[in-house]
C-alpha cells in the first residue's frame, strides 16, 4: 500500500522532538502533580527521579517512548529539573542516558501505571480503525490530514504510536475502502440507458475535436445573445444525462463526497477518466452529471442577469444621450411654462378676484396656447423623476436585445424555478417592455 502521501517534514516529526516545545507545550505535557513527583522519587537518585520525569512527559507530548533520548530538548531537563528540585540537571540526565536498563524499567512502569495502552491491543485499534472510516466516509480529507488527526486522536487517548509505515498503511488502507464503497454505492445508481448516456460524454463525436464532457465543463465566457442561447443548449444536454437528485439523496452517499468527487471530474482528463475501472468511472460520471446540472443552469442563470443588466445600462445611456441633445429644447419649454406661470402667481399676489376666463386670456396672451401644449409635452417627454430606467429604449428600434425562442425559455424557466425550489413569476410581471418585444427576450 503505498504511503507516498506523507511529506519528509511529516515523517520527521512523527513520535519526535523536532523543535523546542513552547511555554503552552511544557506547561501542559511536563506540569508534574503531586501524583507524578511521588511516583518520581521512589526512585532514590536524582538523575533516576529525573529521568522518570522526562520520559513521562515526553509520552504525554509525543504519544511514545524515545529511543534516543539524547534528542530531548535541553529546556525540557531543565523545566522538569526545576520541578522536581534536582541540581545540576546536565549532569544528572547524562548519567540517565547510560543507564540503559533503568530506561526500559522506568517506560514499563510509565506504561502500566499511567495506563498506556500498545497499539497492538485489538480493542484500541479497532476504535482507531472505526474512526477513522467514519472521518473518510463523511468527508474528503487528504491523507496527510487523516494522519495527523489519526496521530493526535492516539496521543489523547494514551495509546503508544506505532511505526509511521504502520500509521500511514492504516489511514491508506482505510481511505482506499472507502473509496470503494462510494464507487459501488453511485456505480449502482443508473440504469443501462443512463450509464449508456453517461458513457458517450468520454468520447468524441465524429467531425469535431473535444468530447461532450469538455463541452460541459465550458463555461460561458461572453455576454450576448448567442452566448446565451448556448448557454441553454448546455443547460438541456446536462439535463438530458438524468435526474439523479432523488436517487443521490436516497443512495445515503454523503454531498461532501459526491462534491470532492464532481470537482475531480471537472477538472481531469477526459482520457483519464475512461481509463479508470468500471464502477470508478461511472461513480466519477455520475457525480459530474450531479454537479453538471446545476453548475450549467447557476451559468445560464447568472448569463441572464447579466444581460438583463447590460440591457439596463445600455437603455439609460441613451435615455442619457437623448436629453443631452433635447437639452435646449427642454430649457426653451421650461422658459414658457415659467412664464405661464408667474401670470398666475402675479393675480393669485394681487388679491383681485378676476374671473378664469380673463385669467386665460392674460396667459394666453403671455403664451399662445399650441406653444403652451408644445411646452408641456417636450417636458413630459425629456423630464425625469428620480432614477427612471428609460423603459421606452428597451423596446426601441435599435435596442438591446436577445433571440431565444419561446420553447427554450419555457425550458429554462421550469428548470431555473425547480432549482431555486419556488413557483416561477413571468418576466412580464416585472418589466412590461418584455411583452412589447414578442418572442424577444
Amino acid at each position: 500500500m503505498p504511503v507516498e502521501f506523507l511529506s519528509d517534514d511529516q515523517a520527521a516529526r512523527y513520535g519526535h522532538y523536532t523543535e523546542t516545545p513552547s511555554a503552552e507545550q511544557l506547561a501542559r505535557s511536563f506540569y508534574l502533580s503531586d501524583a507524578d513527583r511521588a511516583a518520581a522519587c521512589e526512585r532514590r537518585a536524582d538523575h533516576n527521579r529525573l529521568g522518570f520525569a522526562v520520559q513521562l512527559g515526553t509520552v504525554r507530548f509525543l504519544g511514545t517512548f524515545l529511543s534516543d533520548l539524547r534528542e530531548v530538548p535541553p529546556v525540557v531537563v531543565r523545566t522538569v529539573a526545576d520541578a522536581l528540585g534536582v541540581e545540576d540537571a546536565e549532569d544528572a540526565f547524562a548519567r540517565y542516558l547510560r543507564r540503559a536498563s533503568a530506561r526500559r524499567e522506568h517506560a514499563a512502569e510509565i506504561q502500566r501505571r499511567y495506563g498506556y495502552a500498545p497499539f497492538a491491543d485489538p480493542s484500541e485499534s479497532f476504535r482507531l480503525v472505526r474512526w477513522l472510516y467514519a472521518r473518510a466516509w463523511l468527508a474528503h480529507e487528504r491523507p496527510s490530514v487523516l494522519f495527523d488527526l489519526a496521530t493526535a486522536r492516539l496521543v489523547e487517548r494514551k495509546v503508544l504510536l506505532p511505526g509511521v509505515t504502520v500509521l500511514a498503511r492504516l489511514v491508506a488502507r482505510v481511505r482506499a475502502r472507502a473509496a470503494e464503497r462510494l464507487y459501488e454505492a453511485l456505480a449502482q445508481i443508473p440504469d443501462a440507458g443512463e450509464r449508456a448516456r453517461l458513457e458517450a460524454l468520454l468520447a468524441v463525436p465524429e467531425g469535431d475535436r473535444t468530447s461532450r464532457l469538455e463541452k460541459l465543463r465550458r463555461a460561458p465566457t461572453r455576454i450576448s445573445g448567442p452566448a446565451l442561447v448556448r448557454a441553454l443548449a448546455r443547460v438541456e444536454d446536462a439535463r438530458s444525462l438524468g435526474d439523479y437528485t432523488g436517487r443521490l439523496a436516497a443512495s445515503g452517499v454523503p454531498r461532501a463526497r459526491r462534491d470532492a468527487l464532481a470537482r475531480y471530474a471537472a477538472s481531469a482528463w477526459a482520457g483519464t477518466i475512461g481509463q479508470m475501472l468500471g464502477a470508478r468511472r461511472t461513480a466519477t460520471l455520475v457525480a459530474f452529471a450531479e454537479h453538471a446540472q446545476g453548475s450549467t443552469l447557476d451559468d445560464a442563470l447568472d448569463l441572464i442577469g447579466l444581460l438583463v443588466d447590460d440591457f439596463f445600462r445600455s437603455a439609460e445611456r441613451r435615455g442619457n444621450r437623448e436629453r443631452i441633445q433635447r437639452q435646449a429644447e427642454y430649457d426653451r419649454a421650461s422658459l414658457r411654462l415659467r412664464a405661464a406661470v408667474d401670470v398666475l402667481i402675479q393675480a393669485a399676489r394681487s388679491g383681485r378676484e378676476r374671473p378664469e376666463e380673463h385669467l386665460l386670456e392674460d396667459v394666453f396672451a403671455v403664451v399662445g396656447l399650441d406653444a403652451l401644449a408644445e411646452a408641456s409635452a417636450t417636458v413630459g417627454e425629456v423630464a425625469r423623476e428620480g432614477a427612471a430606467p428609460f423603459r421606452e429604449h428597451l423596446v426601441a428600434p435599435g435596442g438591446p436585445s436577445v433571440t431565444c425562442s419561446p420553447r427554450s425559455y419555457a425550458r429554462w424557466r421550469w428548470a431555473g424555478s425547480a432549482r431555486l425550489g419556488r413557483s416561477w413569476t413571468p418576466w412580464t410581471s416585472y418589466a412590461p417592455w418584455s411583452s412589447a418585444r414578442g418572442d424577444r427576450r
